[in-house]
Protein backbone atom coordinates (compact mmCIF):
# COMPACT_ATOMS: atom_id res chain seq x y z
CA UNK A 1 0.00 0.00 0.00
CA UNK A 2 1.26 3.46 -0.93
CA UNK A 3 0.73 6.44 1.35
CA UNK A 4 0.84 9.88 -0.26
CA UNK A 5 1.45 13.07 1.72
CA UNK A 6 1.77 16.60 0.38
CA UNK A 7 4.19 19.36 1.26
CA UNK A 8 1.84 22.31 0.79
CA UNK A 9 3.91 25.06 -0.81
CA UNK A 10 1.37 26.52 -3.22
CA UNK A 11 2.47 26.21 -6.83
CA UNK A 12 5.59 24.34 -5.66
CA UNK A 13 3.69 21.75 -3.62
CA UNK A 14 4.98 18.22 -4.03
CA UNK A 15 4.05 14.69 -2.99
CA UNK A 16 5.82 12.29 -0.66
CA UNK A 17 5.13 8.70 -1.69
CA UNK A 18 5.75 6.08 1.01
CA UNK A 19 5.54 2.33 0.43
CA UNK A 20 7.37 -0.88 -0.42
CA UNK A 21 8.61 -1.41 -3.97
CA UNK A 22 8.10 2.19 -5.12
CA UNK A 23 11.63 2.65 -6.47
CA UNK A 24 10.77 0.71 -9.64
CA UNK A 25 7.29 2.20 -10.18
CA UNK A 26 7.72 4.11 -13.43
CA UNK A 27 4.37 5.88 -13.12
CA UNK A 28 5.48 7.67 -9.96
CA UNK A 29 8.34 9.43 -11.74
CA UNK A 30 6.76 10.55 -15.01
CA UNK A 31 4.58 13.41 -13.71
CA UNK A 32 7.57 14.98 -11.95
CA UNK A 33 10.34 14.69 -14.55
CA UNK A 34 11.09 17.80 -16.56
CA UNK A 35 12.39 17.23 -20.09
CA UNK A 36 13.90 14.04 -21.48
CA UNK A 37 17.36 14.21 -19.86
CA UNK A 38 17.73 12.57 -16.46
CA UNK A 39 20.90 12.50 -14.37
CA UNK A 40 20.95 9.96 -11.54
CA UNK A 41 23.21 10.87 -8.60
CA UNK A 42 24.04 7.96 -6.30
CA UNK A 43 26.98 6.47 -4.41
CA UNK A 44 29.21 3.41 -4.48
CA UNK A 45 27.19 1.57 -1.82
CA UNK A 46 23.70 2.19 -3.21
CA UNK A 47 24.48 1.85 -6.93
CA UNK A 48 25.06 -1.94 -6.94
CA UNK A 49 21.79 -2.45 -5.04
CA UNK A 50 19.30 -0.13 -6.71
CA UNK A 51 20.70 1.65 -9.76
CA UNK A 52 19.62 -1.02 -12.25
CA UNK A 53 16.07 -0.98 -10.92
CA UNK A 54 15.87 2.77 -11.23
CA UNK A 55 17.29 2.64 -14.75
CA UNK A 56 14.56 0.19 -15.72
CA UNK A 57 11.86 2.43 -14.24
CA UNK A 58 13.21 5.36 -16.25
CA UNK A 59 13.42 3.54 -19.58
CA UNK A 60 12.72 5.93 -22.42
CA UNK A 61 14.57 8.90 -20.94
CA UNK A 62 18.07 9.97 -21.91
CA UNK A 63 19.82 8.65 -18.81
CA UNK A 64 23.23 9.41 -17.40
CA UNK A 65 24.61 8.94 -13.94
CA UNK A 66 27.33 9.89 -11.52
CA UNK A 67 28.43 7.55 -8.74
CA UNK A 68 30.02 9.32 -5.78
CA UNK A 69 32.08 7.88 -2.92
CA UNK A 70 30.00 7.00 0.14
CA UNK A 71 30.28 8.88 3.42
CA UNK A 72 29.88 12.23 5.16
CA UNK A 73 33.59 12.89 4.71
CA UNK A 74 32.96 13.17 0.95
CA UNK A 75 30.29 15.86 1.26
CA UNK A 76 32.81 18.40 0.00
CA UNK A 77 33.12 21.02 -2.69
CA UNK A 78 35.54 18.82 -4.63
CA UNK A 79 33.30 15.75 -4.73
CA UNK A 80 30.19 17.89 -5.33
CA UNK A 81 31.87 19.30 -8.44
CA UNK A 82 31.83 15.80 -9.98
CA UNK A 83 28.08 16.21 -10.44
CA UNK A 84 28.64 19.30 -12.60
CA UNK A 85 31.34 17.49 -14.56
CA UNK A 86 28.85 14.73 -15.33
CA UNK A 87 26.04 17.16 -16.21
CA UNK A 88 28.22 19.08 -18.61
CA UNK A 89 29.72 15.96 -20.14
CA UNK A 90 26.20 14.69 -20.83
CA UNK A 91 25.27 18.12 -22.21
CA UNK A 92 22.32 18.39 -19.89
CA UNK A 93 20.23 21.50 -20.46
CA UNK A 94 18.13 23.65 -18.22
CA UNK A 95 15.22 21.26 -18.76
CA UNK A 96 17.00 18.25 -17.25
CA UNK A 97 16.03 16.49 -14.02
CA UNK A 98 18.39 15.21 -11.33
CA UNK A 99 17.37 12.19 -9.29
CA UNK A 100 19.05 11.64 -5.91
CA UNK A 101 19.27 7.90 -5.19
CA UNK A 102 20.72 7.31 -1.73
CA UNK A 103 20.85 8.66 1.78
CA UNK A 104 21.15 12.14 3.20
CA UNK A 105 24.58 12.91 1.78
CA UNK A 106 23.54 12.04 -1.77
CA UNK A 107 20.28 13.93 -1.40
CA UNK A 108 21.94 17.05 -0.02
CA UNK A 109 24.64 17.11 -2.70
CA UNK A 110 22.33 16.34 -5.63
CA UNK A 111 19.79 18.86 -4.42
CA UNK A 112 22.42 21.58 -4.06
CA UNK A 113 23.75 20.78 -7.52
CA UNK A 114 20.20 21.04 -8.88
CA UNK A 115 19.81 24.41 -7.17
CA UNK A 116 22.97 25.72 -8.83
CA UNK A 117 23.18 24.08 -12.27
CA UNK A 118 22.12 26.63 -14.88
CA UNK A 119 20.60 28.60 -11.97
CA UNK A 120 18.23 25.84 -10.98
CA UNK A 121 16.88 22.60 -12.44
CA UNK A 122 14.35 20.04 -11.27
CA UNK A 123 15.20 17.18 -8.96
CA UNK A 124 13.53 14.21 -7.32
CA UNK A 125 14.49 12.57 -4.03
CA UNK A 126 14.62 8.75 -3.85
CA UNK A 127 15.87 8.22 -0.27
CA UNK A 128 17.19 4.78 0.66
CA UNK A 129 18.03 5.26 4.36
CA UNK A 130 15.67 5.74 7.28
CA UNK A 131 17.23 9.09 8.14
CA UNK A 132 16.70 10.37 4.61
CA UNK A 133 13.16 8.98 4.39
CA UNK A 134 12.00 10.60 7.63
CA UNK A 135 13.96 13.83 7.43
CA UNK A 136 16.58 15.01 4.97
CA UNK A 137 14.72 14.23 1.73
CA UNK A 138 11.78 16.45 2.73
CA UNK A 139 11.88 20.22 2.97
CA UNK A 140 14.40 21.39 0.37
CA UNK A 141 17.47 21.92 2.53
CA UNK A 142 20.51 21.11 0.42
CA UNK A 143 24.21 21.67 0.89
CA UNK A 144 27.74 20.54 1.54
CA UNK A 145 30.10 20.72 4.52
CA UNK A 146 33.00 23.02 5.27
CA UNK A 147 35.90 22.12 7.53
CA UNK A 148 34.67 24.77 9.98
CA UNK A 149 31.04 23.69 10.06
CA UNK A 150 28.48 21.20 8.79
CA UNK A 151 26.11 22.21 5.97
CA UNK A 152 27.46 25.75 5.97
CA UNK A 153 27.29 26.02 2.16
CA UNK A 154 23.94 25.32 0.54
CA UNK A 155 20.55 26.47 -0.68
CA UNK A 156 16.85 25.91 -0.21
CA UNK A 157 15.68 24.02 -3.29
CA UNK A 158 12.54 21.92 -3.08
CA UNK A 159 12.28 18.57 -4.89
CA UNK A 160 9.43 17.89 -7.27
CA UNK A 161 8.66 14.63 -5.46
CA UNK A 162 9.96 12.32 -2.75
CA UNK A 163 9.70 8.58 -3.45
CA UNK A 164 10.44 6.67 -0.24
CA UNK A 165 10.67 2.93 -0.93
CA UNK A 166 10.54 1.27 2.47
CA UNK A 167 11.86 -1.99 0.99
CA UNK A 168 15.30 -0.39 0.66
CA UNK A 169 15.59 -0.41 4.45
CA UNK A 170 16.11 -4.19 4.30
CA UNK A 171 19.68 -3.61 3.11
CA UNK A 172 20.44 -0.84 5.60
CA UNK A 173 23.17 -1.61 8.17
CA UNK A 174 21.88 -1.70 11.74
CA UNK A 175 24.02 1.26 12.73
CA UNK A 176 22.42 3.34 9.97
CA UNK A 177 18.95 2.23 11.04
CA UNK A 178 19.61 3.45 14.58
CA UNK A 179 20.97 6.71 13.21
CA UNK A 180 17.69 7.30 11.41
CA UNK A 181 15.74 6.71 14.61
CA UNK A 182 17.39 9.80 16.16
CA UNK A 183 15.46 12.01 13.76
CA UNK A 184 12.27 10.06 14.46
CA UNK A 185 12.69 10.69 18.19
CA UNK A 186 13.20 14.36 17.44
CA UNK A 187 9.73 14.64 15.92
CA UNK A 188 8.07 13.20 18.99
CA UNK A 189 10.06 15.49 21.27
CA UNK A 190 9.26 18.70 19.40
CA UNK A 191 5.66 18.15 18.40
CA UNK A 192 3.92 14.92 19.46
CA UNK A 193 4.19 13.48 22.97
CA UNK A 194 1.73 10.70 22.07
CA UNK A 195 4.05 9.63 19.24
CA UNK A 196 6.95 9.71 21.70
CA UNK A 197 5.12 7.29 24.00
CA UNK A 198 4.38 5.03 21.02
CA UNK A 199 8.10 4.97 20.22
CA UNK A 200 8.90 3.90 23.78
CA UNK A 201 6.63 0.87 23.49
CA UNK A 202 7.51 -0.10 19.90
CA UNK A 203 11.28 0.41 19.71
CA UNK A 204 11.98 -3.33 19.56
CA UNK A 205 9.75 -3.68 16.50
CA UNK A 206 11.54 -0.81 14.78
CA UNK A 207 14.96 -2.28 15.48
CA UNK A 208 13.86 -5.64 14.04
CA UNK A 209 12.47 -3.81 10.97
CA UNK A 210 8.82 -4.61 11.41
CA UNK A 211 7.34 -3.31 8.15
CA UNK A 212 4.19 -1.83 9.67
CA UNK A 213 6.08 -0.08 12.47
CA UNK A 214 8.62 1.42 10.06
CA UNK A 215 5.90 2.57 7.66
CA UNK A 216 4.12 4.28 10.53
CA UNK A 217 7.15 6.18 11.82
CA UNK A 218 8.09 7.30 8.31
CA UNK A 219 4.56 8.56 7.68
CA UNK A 220 4.22 10.32 11.05
CA UNK A 221 7.67 11.92 10.81
CA UNK A 222 6.96 13.18 7.29
CA UNK A 223 3.55 14.50 8.35
CA UNK A 224 5.15 16.58 11.09
CA UNK A 225 7.97 17.84 8.89
CA UNK A 226 5.68 18.61 5.94
CA UNK A 227 3.41 20.64 8.22
CA UNK A 228 6.30 22.67 9.64
CA UNK A 229 7.97 23.25 6.26
CA UNK A 230 4.67 24.39 4.71
CA UNK A 231 4.33 26.98 7.49
CA UNK A 232 7.95 28.18 7.39
CA UNK A 233 9.82 27.09 4.28
CA UNK A 234 12.94 29.23 4.74
CA UNK A 235 13.38 28.75 8.49
CA UNK A 236 12.48 32.24 9.60
CA UNK A 237 10.50 30.90 12.55
CA UNK A 238 9.12 27.54 13.62
CA UNK A 239 11.11 25.44 11.14
CA UNK A 240 14.11 25.97 13.40
CA UNK A 241 12.41 23.59 15.84
CA UNK A 242 13.52 20.78 13.52
CA UNK A 243 17.07 21.50 14.70
CA UNK A 244 16.51 20.10 18.19
CA UNK A 245 19.77 18.41 19.16
CA UNK A 246 21.51 19.53 15.98
CA UNK A 247 23.57 22.40 17.39
CA UNK A 248 25.30 19.94 19.71
CA UNK A 249 25.23 17.16 17.12
CA UNK A 250 26.81 19.21 14.36
CA UNK A 251 29.55 20.28 16.75
CA UNK A 252 30.33 16.62 17.44
CA UNK A 253 30.44 15.77 13.73
CA UNK A 254 32.70 18.70 12.90
CA UNK A 255 34.91 18.31 15.94
CA UNK A 256 35.44 14.58 15.50
CA UNK A 257 35.89 14.71 11.73
CA UNK A 258 33.11 14.07 9.25
CA UNK A 259 32.27 10.40 8.97
CA UNK A 260 33.66 9.44 12.38
CA UNK A 261 30.21 9.75 13.94
CA UNK A 262 27.08 9.22 11.89
CA UNK A 263 24.79 12.23 11.80
CA UNK A 264 22.05 10.41 13.70
CA UNK A 265 24.48 9.27 16.38
CA UNK A 266 25.58 12.84 16.96
CA UNK A 267 21.97 14.03 16.98
CA UNK A 268 21.07 11.35 19.53
CA UNK A 269 23.68 12.78 21.91
CA UNK A 270 22.49 16.26 20.98
CA UNK A 271 18.95 15.38 22.06
CA UNK A 272 20.27 14.30 25.46
CA UNK A 273 22.35 17.48 25.82
CA UNK A 274 19.39 19.66 24.82
CA UNK A 275 17.30 17.85 27.43
CA UNK A 276 19.98 18.44 30.07
CA UNK A 277 20.11 22.14 29.23
CA UNK A 278 16.30 22.37 29.26
CA UNK A 279 16.32 20.93 32.77
CA UNK A 280 19.03 23.34 33.95
CA UNK A 281 16.91 26.34 32.98
CA UNK A 282 13.91 24.86 34.81
CA UNK A 283 11.74 23.55 31.96
CA UNK A 284 12.17 19.77 32.04
CA UNK A 285 12.28 17.58 35.13
CA UNK A 286 15.09 15.15 35.83
CA UNK A 287 12.52 12.41 35.20
CA UNK A 288 11.96 13.81 31.71
CA UNK A 289 15.70 13.91 31.05
CA UNK A 290 16.08 10.30 32.17
CA UNK A 291 13.20 9.26 29.96
CA UNK A 292 14.83 10.89 26.92
CA UNK A 293 18.20 9.30 27.64
CA UNK A 294 16.62 5.85 28.01
CA UNK A 295 14.73 6.28 24.75
CA UNK A 296 17.84 7.39 22.86
CA UNK A 297 19.81 4.46 24.30
CA UNK A 298 17.01 2.02 23.44
CA UNK A 299 17.36 3.05 19.80
CA UNK A 300 20.97 1.86 19.89
CA UNK A 301 22.40 5.38 20.01
CA UNK A 302 25.06 6.94 22.24
CA UNK A 303 23.90 9.30 24.98
CA UNK A 304 27.27 10.88 25.89
CA UNK A 305 29.49 13.04 23.67
CA UNK A 306 33.00 11.89 22.85
CA UNK A 307 35.18 12.34 25.96
CA UNK A 308 38.00 13.97 24.03
CA UNK A 309 35.78 16.82 22.80
CA UNK A 310 36.31 19.42 25.52
CA UNK A 311 33.75 21.97 26.65
CA UNK A 312 35.99 24.72 25.26
CA UNK A 313 36.15 23.07 21.84
CA UNK A 314 32.40 22.53 21.91
CA UNK A 315 31.89 26.25 22.45
CA UNK A 316 34.20 27.13 19.56
CA UNK A 317 32.21 24.88 17.24
CA UNK A 318 28.81 26.01 18.47
CA UNK A 319 29.83 29.66 17.96
CA UNK A 320 29.84 29.18 14.16
CA UNK A 321 26.52 27.34 14.11
CA UNK A 322 24.41 28.60 11.20
CA UNK A 323 21.38 29.07 13.46
CA UNK A 324 23.08 32.06 15.12
CA UNK A 325 21.47 35.45 14.40
CA UNK A 326 23.50 38.68 14.67
CA UNK A 327 26.20 36.68 16.41
CA UNK A 328 23.76 35.46 19.04
CA UNK A 329 23.34 31.73 19.44
CA UNK A 330 19.79 30.39 19.20
CA UNK A 331 19.08 27.09 20.92
CA UNK A 332 16.17 24.71 20.39
CA UNK A 333 15.07 23.47 23.81
CA UNK A 334 12.11 21.68 25.38
CA UNK A 335 9.54 23.34 27.62
CA UNK A 336 7.78 19.98 27.90
CA UNK A 337 7.99 16.66 26.09
CA UNK A 338 6.33 17.34 22.75
CA UNK A 339 6.73 21.11 23.10
CA UNK A 340 9.92 22.73 21.76
CA UNK A 341 10.90 26.37 21.55
CA UNK A 342 13.67 28.40 19.92
CA UNK A 343 15.38 30.72 22.37
CA UNK A 344 18.29 33.12 22.32
CA UNK A 345 18.12 33.78 26.06
CA UNK A 346 20.04 30.84 27.49
CA UNK A 347 22.19 31.76 30.47
CA UNK A 348 25.78 31.02 29.37
CA UNK A 349 26.46 29.43 32.75
CA UNK A 350 23.77 26.82 32.11
CA UNK A 351 25.16 26.05 28.64
CA UNK A 352 28.68 25.74 30.04
CA UNK A 353 27.40 23.41 32.76
CA UNK A 354 25.80 21.15 30.16
CA UNK A 355 28.99 21.10 28.12
CA UNK A 356 31.17 20.40 31.15
CA UNK A 357 28.86 17.57 32.24
CA UNK A 358 29.09 16.05 28.77
CA UNK A 359 32.87 16.31 28.56
CA UNK A 360 33.69 14.81 31.96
Amino acid sequence: MTTTLTVALGARAYPIYIGAGLLVEADLYRPHIVGSQVMIVTNETVAPLYLDGLRTALAGYHLSEVVLPDGEQYKTLEVWNRIFDALLQARCGRDCTLIALGGGVVGDMAGFAAACYQRGVAFIQVPTTLLAQVDSSVGGKTGINHAAGKNMIGAFHQPRAVIADTATLATLPQRELSAGLAEVLKYGLIRDAVFLTWLETHMAELLTRDADALAYVIRRSCEIKADIVAADELESGQRALLNLGHTFGHAIETGMGYGSWLHGEAVGVGLCMAADLSARIGWLSETDVGRIRRLVASAGLPVEPPPDLSAERFMELIAVDKKAVDGRLRMVLLRHLGDAVVTGDVDPSHLHATLRAGSC
